[in-house]
């Protein structure tokens, strides 16, 4: 018995360390982002060629023609067609300039987030961010939690499904989920392969129902005679009758949704043979290929979808309990090609509506962890996939149980979403165009950015709801953020310490000795300065004047970044003091980072003097978490205790 108890816990660590090693393999192999200094030429240009990463944004994209209809239908009634003409003038002559604009100033997949994080520095622009990573969240989320409401609507609505299925929506919507995330908790490697024959499937599909719809609406003239009618005595005249369009596109907005996944998902598209991470210019052009593409099909099927479900179905069949709400070309499908093919269309729909969760997890999942670890602002494992695919889906179960998976609840907060997403991009080609100094381009740009901030506040205004999910998310982003932050304070955060020559001459020099550093906050840098210093640190220590010491001086850069390379350069003084000069976003964690540089290139055990800081221990904690100063000395032998856990290997840290 004694002998079985080690073989037991072995086993049971074994399979940990598998379980480990499986969550945590391929970080962040979602965007294929950023490949380092010593990749090699061809990794910045591997990828899918345009039209088929197309059909990975397009089943999100695409996959809205399943409500879009149904939704137009709802809030403009007989103006539908006009409506959606209208967003068709937006979608072509607004957002596609702005995000073929996104993508050549943004092109590794951050979208417009990126360009707005370089116009500000510091806390402000890294919460500016985080609000901004709040409204992405509520856009690709509910994008999961919307698509896999309303295929389970199509699921349900089949007059086919028995009758079991009925009023179980929440529980499919579940199930579809957690499929979903099982997709990405096994490899997404294949998926683009996956989206390109739901995509051919559902348009082909949508074709043939157009087509008859088309046919029955050619056959039956009196219908486009009973629509016009109704139009004239409903709003008049036709100026009236576009001022109610203009008035009603705030709530078609979901018809936008496609461009913030297409960005997301560029790092997916091939690039050219002499492509650079800095210069991806075959990557731009397919990009460019894929957005105009996706919105010119979308735009065809958008005016003519609403067109023939407008005129071939009964008001009443698409309010809420109706036969055709969030299903219009589904009845269109069942009542002129027959049950046969509309069964084939319901499946083709429930696969594509369940499928378009994919590119908005994907667009998560690149998106998220190209900023938060680098922030500090989320663990380790976070630039992990399958740990966040885990996070993703838990969210999802939660927002699908808080709209009880209503596809028409779930609008007004995906609406929010994608406006706020669009209005940013917008603001950000507007600067970005202006800077350039391109005077046509930033008035154009700005005159959009108009347009779209009165639809997001007009569908805030209209939508509340939206506004309110969108604050939670950012609320717990930043709430997590700034814990996770917290937690991870005392961490090393230096990728690497480069020292110049001089610096490195000083190390040599010193390691033939015992190796003693003097941290100095640096102040006037004369004389006095540093023989006071010096005097004092022997003194305090009861030093012989024969010990040689260095002097290291940190300069903070900006305190809210977390991870970064550490530059030395070294400098003689006054002709006798040898100053190593770093510049950090911390002082503590720079001055830890070198230590253990130092012990691991010399082998000598480095010691470091300082003087206590006057000041109350929290306020000098908070003057360290925000602006990577404060009392130097404990926090020092705190990043150095984390980092090296053997006390005999750890330098040492004396204060007087």
């Amino acid at each position: 018995m004694a002998a079985s108890a080690p073989a037991g816990s072995s086993s049971g660590a074994a399979a940990r360390h598998r379980l480990r090693a499986w969550m945590l393999e391929g970080l962040t192999n979602m965007a294929k982002r950023h490949p380092g200094p010593h990749a090699g030429p061809q990794s910045a240009h591997r990828g899918q060629r345009w039209w088929r990463v197309m059909c990975l944004t397009g089943v999100d994209y695409f996959s809205t023609l399943g409500y879009q209809p149904g939704i137009a239908a709802l809030a403009a009634g007989l103006l539908s067609p006009i409506a959606t003409i209208v967003l068709v003038i937006v979608t072509l002559a607004g957002a596609l300039p702005v995000y073929r604009r996104v993508a050549k100033e943004s092109p590794h997949g951050q979208g417009s987030i990126a360009m707005l994080e370089r116009l500000l520095s510091f806390w402000k622009g890294k919460l500016f961010v985080l609000t901004l990573l709040g409204f992405a969240a509520t856009d690709f989320l509910i994008t999961i939690t919307l698509s896999a409401a309303d295929a389970a609507t199509h699921l349900v609505e089949n007059p086919h499904v028995s009758s079991v299925l009925h009023h179980q929506q929440m529980v499919i919507t579940l199930i579809l989920i957690a499929l979903l995330g099982a997709v990405f908790l096994k490899g997404f490697l294949e998926a683009i392969g996956v989206a390109v024959v739901l995509v051919g499937l559902y348009l082909a599909l949508n074709v043939a129902v157009v087509v008859a719809g088309l046919w029955h609406v050619a056959t039956a003239p009196h219908v486009v005679t009973d629509w016009s009618q109704a139009l004239t005595t409903e709003h008049g005249n036709a100026l009236a009758m576009v001022g109610v369009a203009l008035l009603v596109f705030p709530k078609l907005a979901l018809g936008l949704s496609g461009f913030e996944t297409g960005v997301a998902v560029m790092p997916h598209i091939e690039g050219d043979p002499g492509d650079t991470e800095e210069r991806p210019v075959g990557r731009i052009r397919g990009a460019k290929k894929l957005l105009t593409t996706a919105a010119v099909i979308m735009s065809v099927f958008l005016i003519v979808t609403s067109f023939v479900t407008t005129l071939l179905i009964p008001e009443d069949a698409f309010k809420p309990g109706g036969e055709a709400n969030g299903r219009a070309l589904a009845y269109l499908a069942h009542e002129y090609l027959g049950s046969v093919f509309g069964t084939v269309y319901d499946v083709s729909t429930i696969a594509i509506l369940w499928f378009a969760g994919a590119s908005a997890m994907a667009g998560l999942l690149n998106l998220m962890p190209q900023y938060l670890p680098r922030y500090g602002m989320a663990p380790h494992w976070a630039r992990a996939v399958r740990p966040m695919v885990l996070v993703f889906t838990l969210v999802a179960f939660l927002v699908t149980w808080i709209f009880n998976a209503d596809v028409d609840a779930q609008g007004g907060a995906y609406a929010t979403g994608v406006l706020v997403l669009i209005s940013s991009a917008a603001i950000a080609v507007t600067i970005a165009a202006r800077r350039a100094r391109e005077r046509g381009w930033t008035i154009g740009f700005a005159v959009i950015a108009v347009v779209f901030l009165y639809t997001t506040v007009a569908n805030i205004i209209e939508r509340p709801d939206g506004v309110k999910i969108g604050a939670c998310f950012i609320a717990g982003i930043i709430l997590l953020s700034f814990l996770s932050r917290l937690a991870r304070a005392f961490e090393l955060r230096v990728t690497s310490v480069v020292l110049d020559d001089t610096a490195e001459r000083f190390i040599r020099d010193i390691a033939h000795r015992k190796i003693r550093f003097i941290a100095n906050e640096p102040d006037q840098r004369d004389v006095a300065e540093y023989r006071d210093k010096l005097n004092q640190i022997r003194t305090d220590n009861d030093l012989p004047v024969s010990e040689d010491f260095i002097f290291v001086e940190v300069t903070v850069g900006d305190p809210s970044e977390f991870e970064s390379e550490l530059r030395v350069r070294g400098e003689v003084l006054h002709g006798r003091y040898r100053v190593l000069c770093l510049e950090s976003s911390t002082i503590s964690n720079a001055l830890a980072a070198l230590l253990l540089h130092v012990r691991d290139t010399t082998g000598g055990r480095p010691h470091i003097y300082f003087e206590w800081t006057e000041g109350n221990p929290f306020a000098q904690f908070l003057r360290f978490f925000l602006f990577g100063q404060g009392e130097v000395a404990p926090v020092t032998r705190e990043v150095l205790r984390e980092a090296e856990p053997d006390r005999e290997r750890r330098p040492r840290v004396h204060v007087g």
